[in-house]
């Protein structure tokens, strides 16, 4: 567990750019792992959308018992998406930073977002007083722990790619590790915001993008968030809808192997 934070923070010191796939449960994270990849982030909506609940709607320290089973699933590093953390002070900021780590986590992120969809965005001295408290918890712990600060106004109908920079540009000279603003829409908005920081950042994959072209962007570190949970509930929604509307069942010629997944589960432990 010592040496877990660093292992994840090579990743992004590493040559080209990683994948850091987004499991809601034990079983999705002992398959990403057993699949392959190097590290795992947790999802929020992935999470709260499993336990039949909206983004946001489950409890701080829910969250991060969460995390808990996640980390514990596999040996890989685990970051987590802690929303806009334990409250809105800059103290409370740095109270998710030691929760994080007590939970085991390699690295986590916290966002600029309230919470509050009436006034979506913290004001930008403050989102950057909570990046800075946060920051200093960060190094005051005992083992390496990978920041990530995000500036969220894409995801809350505000596409100010100027405003987001400037965000991301203070909260790297607040201490944060990686930088991620969620929804970026083409190629160009991810160049102009890997070209404004010195520091690895995350992007949000989509439909429209390749990891070879948001390597060559700049980009370090490419998250999916609850996309594959929302692929997963779309399965299911479609299979629902042949068996009743169809009376059939072709889906299932889709689906993982039974003995599959019991081979993987039972080599995962």
């Amino acid at each position: 567990m010592a040496d877990i934070g660093s292992i994840f923070r090579a990743l992004h010191e590493a040559e080209g750019a990683f994948i850091i796939p987004n499991p809601w449960d034990i079983g999705t994270a002992k398959l990403l792992a057993a699949l392959g990849f190097k590290a795992l982030a947790t999802t929020s909506a992935g999470y709260a959308f499993s336990r039949g609940l909206p983004d946001g709607g489950v409890p701080f320290e829910e969250r991060i018992n969460h995390c808990r089973e996640i980390v514990a699933a596999t040996p890989l590093p685990v970051s987590a998406d802690l929303e806009h953390g334990k409250g809105d002070s800059p103290d409370s900021a740095a109270e998710t930073i030691f929760a994080a780590e007590a939970a085991g986590l390699a690295g986590c992120s916290i966002e600029d977002s309230t919470g509050d969809p009436a006034n979506p965005i913290y004001e930008f001295s403050l989102a950057v007083e909570r990046v800075a408290a946060a920051a200093e918890a960060a190094r005051a712990l005992k083992r390496d722990f990978v920041f990530t600060a995000r500036a969220e106004n894409f995801l809350w109908g505000r596409p100010d790619l100027d405003d987001t920079i400037r965000r991301l540009q203070a909260f790297e000279k607040a201490g944060a590790d990686v930088l991620y603003a969620p929804r970026l829409t083409s190629i160009e908005q991810v160049r102009a915001v890997c070209q404004s920081v010195s520091r690895p950042v995350n992007v949000l994959a989509t439909a429209d993008f390749t990891v070879a072209e948001l390597a060559e962007a700049g980009v370090k570190r490419i998250s999916v968030g609850s996309k594959l949970t929302c692929l997963a509930f779309a399965a299911i929604e479609r299979a629902a809808k042949e068996m009743l509307d169809e009376g059939a069942f072709t889906y299932d010629r889709d689906s993982m192997p039974f003995a599959r997944l019991q081979e993987t589960f039972s080599e995962a432990g």
